[in-house]
């Protein structure tokens, strides 16, 4: 049975493309992308880089989300989310999320643009968290997305839970642009 992609069930969105040099659609991911917060072995918590192109007219900003919808917690685990990056943003550096180290809690948004907001992700800290499901699980989803949105700010802040950027999401994503990696500890 095929795995259900939680954001199949949003109203439709136009897609655009999403590339990156360390997530390649259906691949394992990196070391770089993989969680030393949570002790994976070589984990280092690095934002992926990503680059987009062909957002549909009237895109004003963008948000980015990586979910793992295989989490066992009944609601996935969000490990990114970043609002508010602005219309003429095409691309983030890999580490662009998290801490300067890309070891814990974020003490920096430098590599973002400004104006561009990262919300607490479900480590508890506002940056990225690379993946870590749990040793034996399986294979765990971990769904990057670029989201083209109608208007230029979405009222969140670093402390707002991903869920509730979702919700917003809701109602004023134009397009989608997504790329699926996988990792597991056997």
């Amino acid at each position: 049975m095929a795995k259900h992609n939680p954001y199949d069930d949003l109203p439709q969105a136009e897609p655009f493309t999403v590339t990156s040099a360390d997530v390649v659609d259906g691949g394992t991911l990196a070391a770089n992308q993989t969680s030393g917060y949570f002790e994976v072995p070589g984990g280092k918590d690095l934002s992926p880089q990503l680059a987009w192109s062909g957002a549909p007219e009237g895109t004003k900003s963008y948000c980015v989300t990586v979910l793992d919808p295989d989490a066992p917690t009944g609601s996935g685990f969000w490990h990114w989310a970043v609002a508010n990056l602005p219309a003429t943003a095409d691309e983030l550096p890999e580490g662009a999320g998290g801490s300067p180290d890309g070891m814990g809690p974020a003490d920096s948004d430098a590599s973002l643009p400004e104006g561009a907001v990262e919300l607490r992700n479900d480590g508890g800290y506002a940056g990225f968290v690379g993946a870590a499901p749990p040793q034996g699980h399986g294979p765990h989803r971990y769904i990057v997305t670029v989201h083209a949105v109608d208007v230029d700010r979405l009222d969140v802040g670093p402390d707002t839970p991903p869920a509730l950027l979702g919700f917003q999401l809701f109602f004023h994503t134009l397009g989608r642009a997504q790329l699926t990696g996988y990792f597991e500890i056997p």
